[in-house]
């Protein structure tokens, strides 16, 4: 959606997002952006505006844990083994078997995790547990 000059500018830039202080300044960070690419990319920035309130939601949470809330990384690595278990059974005969499958890859996947616990979360779990009170 952005022209291939343009991809290391943009990115540089909405990275600097995720990287700002509070709330506060990533979204002035993220209007800026706004100002400098709408005339651009219009459609880029109208698909930001629609999911901005979502975009910024890990600047409710501390410090400490925003870079595994803002990060893909765990889920990225467990469809790597959800991918690497499926592929020797390459067909399942219903979709149901297919459900139990990933359900029961799931299961495995967090009871081998159980007591794991991500970078920064343990430094804010008492906070952690008061946002669930």
């Amino acid at each position: 959606k952005v022209r291939v000059e343009d991809r290391e500018a943009i990115m540089n830039e909405f990275k600097q997002i995720h990287q700002q202080a509070n709330k506060a300044a990533a979204v002035d960070v993220l209007h800026a952006f706004y100002a400098k690419w709408d005339k651009s990319y219009n459609h880029v920035t109208r698909n930001l505006k629609d999911i901005e309130p979502d975009l910024l939601v890990f600047y409710n949470y501390p410090k400490q844990i925003r870079a595994s809330i803002y990060s893909t990384n765990m889920i990225e690595s467990f469809n790597n083994v959800i991918k690497r278990k499926a592929k020797p059974k390459a067909e399942f005969p219903t979709e149901q078997s297919l459900d139990t499958f990933i359900g029961i890859q799931a299961m495995s996947y967090n009871d081998r995790y159980f007591n794991r616990i991500h970078k920064g979360f343990g430094q804010v779990q008492d906070t952690l547990e008061s946002y669930f009170d």
